[in-house]
């Protein structure tokens, strides 16, 4: 996925009412950009960080600018949540997530369970339909050269009611995958912070048991693009 257009250098104030923050630009002015991330962001919100932000195309937005990066450690990090969903369907498509390859058909947003909306729909005639969950994955809280990405980094009822929902869909003799995709590339594990979330954390291991797929991919991260890389692997899988 690459950006659309330049993406313009600042420097983070503060990211406040979940969706909002504040950003000092070079040239001295201070603007509010969306932040479409609706998580805690913890390790990735450090006032002071160099942050990126994508000018908004519509002339009538309100906010005339969007968060898309912040440098951690030397290493960009894509916090826009509303990137995963496009970037693992590129991904599914170019082959670079090989656990989804031989689908011909990929559909988005498509409603299923109860009331929900599934991210990706992969299909192929005499193969069972494929659904495909997507988290984004920001958070990582050690020191250690190949650190741990974790997910999540904050409470999601809403998370634990998508693996309830996965679960189902296997129970019914399709596939059900939870795809973590690492929006940063200095990770080189994944696992689930069940001190933030006993109850995802939970859940997950029922909806493993019940026959869902966990994969996870990091990402290349650039102020001009952001790509899906290779394969983490997960603490659940050791």
């Amino acid at each position: 996925m690459q950006f659309p257009d330049p993406l313009i250098r600042g420097t983070l104030i503060r990211r406040y009412k979940r969706f909002m923050a504040d950003v000092a630009l070079t040239d001295g002015t201070t603007v509010t950009a969306h932040c479409a991330n609706s998580g805690s962001m913890l390790s990735v919100k450090a006032p002071g960080s160099e942050v990126w932000l994508s000018p908004a195309r519509n002339p009538d937005r309100k906010l005339r600018y969007t968060w898309e990066l912040i440098r951690v450690g030397g290493h960009l990090v894509g916090i826009n949540t509303g990137h995963p969903n496009r970037l693992v369907a590129e991904a599914v498509t170019d082959g670079t997530i090989a656990e989804l390859a031989g689908y011909g058909g990929l559909r988005r947003e498509v409603r299923y369970g109860r009331n929900s909306r599934i991210d990706l729909l992969l299909e192929e005639p005499d193969r069972p339909p494929c659904f495909v969950e997507v988290k984004n994955v920001t958070l990582r809280r050690d020191g250690d050269a190949d650190g741990t990405a974790e997910f999540p980094d904050a409470v999601t009822e809403r998370g634990a009611k998508h693996l309830k929902e996965l679960a189902d869909m296997a129970g019914q003799g399709a596939r059900a995958v939870m795809v973590y995709l690492v929006q940063r590339p200095d990770c080189a594990r994944f696992a689930v912070a069940a001190d933030i979330d006993p109850a995802y954390a939970a859940a997950l291991e029922t909806a493993r048991a019940a026959g869902v797929e966990t994969l996870c991919y990091g990402c290349r991260v650039s102020e001009t693009e952001i790509r899906v890389a290779d394969p983490i692997p997960l603490a659940v899988d050791s």
